[in-house]
């Protein structure tokens, strides 16, 4: 009898010892799944002047985007985006969407994308996606931003480079992105962008539009999103 208490007392210590060894590692996994994106929505906010609907900033990108990894859909902003740079309806917009889709789905992910205009609506609604929505939102995708801010981490140009890195945008002294949010950033500026790089350049110049045409800055956003998605980068 001793030796049948002894046995089972050994087995329960193991199997203890088991479950105690194993948590960590079911946590690690549960973590990596939370990490990679099953379902996401990328968020996207058009500039001054472009019709409801889609940017023809964004098109290529998210095409490629959503062609690369599953479960994805595009939702573009809806706000006036008119000459009078009044975006607040779209920042209350984007704000609206990534709530309610975490209403509906707790897992989903977002990313914001974001077009002059559009870029500065989305850097307005930062500040007020918190908790949850801060977690859900993997990365943010700017060009031709007016609230680019000299010297950010984020801050690349066309090319990935550094030139615009120490410019300021046209509005930067209404706003600009919060320190924890710069590493889910990539804020491009084109150099001579007078929007986002006024160093170089002032207002609506030949390099803000260029964005859309741009293989570079397309290819820059496909890596940086998708990389963002998938819990690489």
């Amino acid at each position: 009898m001793s030796s049948i208490l002894g046995w089972t007392k050994a087995a329960c210590l193991l199997l203890l010892a088991t479950e105690a060894f194993a948590s960590p590692i079911e946590k690690i996994e549960q973590l990596e799944k939370r990490a990679v994106c099953t379902a996401y929505t990328l968020i996207e906010t058009r500039g001054t002047n472009e019709p409801q609907g889609p940017s023809n900033s964004f098109k290529t990108m998210d095409a490629a985007i959503i062609a690369q990894v599953m479960g994805g859909t595009e939702y573009d902003t809806v706000y006036p985006a008119s000459i009078d740079q009044n975006s607040a309806k779209g920042t209350a917009d984007i704000i609206n969407q990534v709530n309610a889709g975490l209403k509906s789905n707790p897992n989903m992910c977002f990313i914001l994308e974001g077009y002059s205009q559009g870029a500065a609506a989305t850097v307005d609604a930062m500040p007020k996606l918190t908790g949850a929505a801060f977690d859900a939102i993997k990365g943010v995708f700017l060009i031709g931003n007016p609230h680019h801010k000299s010297g950010l981490a984020c801050n690349v140009d066309s090319n990935g480079g550094t030139t615009t890195k120490n410019v300021n945008g046209l509005t930067v002294f209404f706003g600009s992105i919060p320190a924890n949010w710069v590493s889910k950033t990539l804020d491009v500026c084109a150099y001579g962008d007078g929007v986002c790089d006024t160093a170089h350049g002032f207002g609506i110049t030949a390099a803000h539009l260029s964005y859309k045409s741009d293989a570079n800055v397309q290819s820059q956003g496909i890596k940086f999103v998708v990389g963002k998605l998938q819990g690489t980068s």
